[in-house]
């Protein structure tokens, strides 16, 4: 579930509005039209204004027809995103060349749609971009007209100096493009992740109104339940000397009180009339977190460390139920023969220690253990996913208001262990 949800959403982070660029490319074409009016009409510097201006047009051109052949909500696909930012490197370019190639100041602009790829589109679109950017500001370089200055002179830069605006360019070029792209790809993670915590809870909250609909249907069956009861009553008393329909009356009789004996039960699984039926021990709340992950050949051992009188006595919510078993079930998937789950409680805090016999957490990624898509299984290991348990787990637990922390025991290769500290008082209210 997890790796389909996250390519679907993947797919739709990497499809940016065509409105947006559109907006951005407008924004763009004022501001090259401002400029080069400025120089043409304030500072009446010569150049081809003509053909800057053709090229400015070109621009709004392709902005009408993108506006008038799409709706306001399409997405691009990536390739034609890309397109559309390549057209972009080269109408600026085409500018560039006519007012001085990189003596011009507006060079720098040469990367704004690297950097717009690089927060919405996939790494090689991006990639490419940079590389036709680099092809067209190294071009530059060496063929341009004329910088526009003051009729009759001529202003020509230091090659050298030429060549230390190319260096700031493509170096800007590269780490604005990677800074963005980590920053940008950091938080679709994020978004997923918690997206996806999100459809977990919705799932558990939607089995808890089971019970409440279960309840509701009782309710409504009760009343036709009575009515044929009442009607076998009546048969059993005017064909009480019939023993071919005695038989069947007294049948009739037995699964109208099965029935009745079910819709109560049904009826007592509402939690909201039995406030008392949300609430455990902390012992029977690890044991039912415990019980699913027993018998798959793993020894699941549960250690009870008593602590101040009485036992904490908490509220059963299906997110710390999730968040604990999710963490025992990696233990359990992780371990060689022995997992141990060992609970303790203090007078101010409460504690629950889960140990395997594993490989451990890889160094390299223990830092980052519970931030979205971090895992450390190898990309081919059966049954690798993609890091979403250990974060919806933390997210869920840190919600009741614990304090998670994750460590190697002793030395990388003895095993990992995870530590899920509370306070005492948040969680008998469970914060929700």
């Amino acid at each position: 579930m997890h790796t389909d949800f996250h390519s679907r959403a993947s797919s739709q982070s990497r499809r940016p509005r065509l409105t947006t660029l559109v907006r951005i490319r407008w924004l763009a074409i004022a501001g090259q039209t401002a400029a080069v009016m400025f120089v043409a009409l304030y500072l009446r510097f010569p150049f081809p204004v003509g053909i800057c201006f053709a090229l400015i047009a070109l621009s709004a051109w392709l902005n009408l027809f993108l506006g008038f052949r799409y709706p306001v909500s399409h997405r691009l696909d990536p390739t034609a995103a890309s397109f559309v930012l390549g057209f972009d490197v080269l109408q600026l370019a085409g500018l560039l060349y006519l007012t001085g190639g990189l003596q011009n100041p507006f060079t720098i602009l040469m990367i704004v749609p690297v950097i717009i790829s690089a927060t919405s589109l996939p790494t090689r679109h991006t990639i490419v971009l940079g590389l036709l950017v680099t092809l067209c500001t190294s071009f530059l370089t060496f063929y341009h007209l004329n910088l526009p200055w003051y009729p009759d002179t001529v202003l020509e830069l230091p090659f050298l100096l030429v060549t230390g605006i190319w260096s700031a360019v493509i170096s800007t070029l590269g780490f604005t493009g990677v800074y963005a792209y980590r920053i940008a790809e950091e938080a679709r993670q994020l978004g997923d992740a918690l997206a996806a915590t999100e459809l977990i809870l919705q799932r558990e909250h939607h089995l808890t109104a089971l019970d409440g609909l279960a309840a509701a249907a009782a309710h409504e069956l009760g009343t036709p339940l009575a009515t044929i009861a009442l009607v076998v009553k009546e048969m059993q008393r005017s064909h009480s000397k019939d023993e071919g329909l005695a038989d069947d009356i007294s049948l009739l009789q037995s699964q109208t009180q099965r029935c009745r004996e079910i819709l109560q039960r049904l009826t007592s699984l509402s939690s909201e009339n039995e406030e008392h039926m949300s609430r455990m021990p902390l012992s029977s709340l690890i044991e039912e977190v415990v019980a699913p992950h027993r018998h798959f050949g793993i020894d699941l051992e549960v250690v009870r460390k008593d602590g101040a009188k009485p036992e904490p006595v908490v509220r059963r919510n299906p997110g710390l139920l999730y968040g604990l078993g999710n963490l025992i079930e990696n233990a359990v998937d992780f371990a060689r023969e022995k997992a141990t789950v060992s609970w303790s409680w203090s007078e101010t805090e409460v504690r629950v220690i889960i140990q395997d016999d594993g490989q451990g957490f890889k160094p390299e990624i223990l830092e980052r253990i519970g931030e979205p898509y971090t895992t450390s299984r190898e990309s081919g290991q059966s049954g690798g996913g993609l890091g979403l348990g250990l974060f919806i787990a933390k997210t869920l637990l840190e919600r009741s208001g614990a304090h998670i922390s994750f460590h190697n025991r002793s030395n990388p290769g003895q095993g990992a262990e995870i530590r899920v500290v509370w306070s005492r008082d948040i969680l008998a209210g469970n914060v929700k």
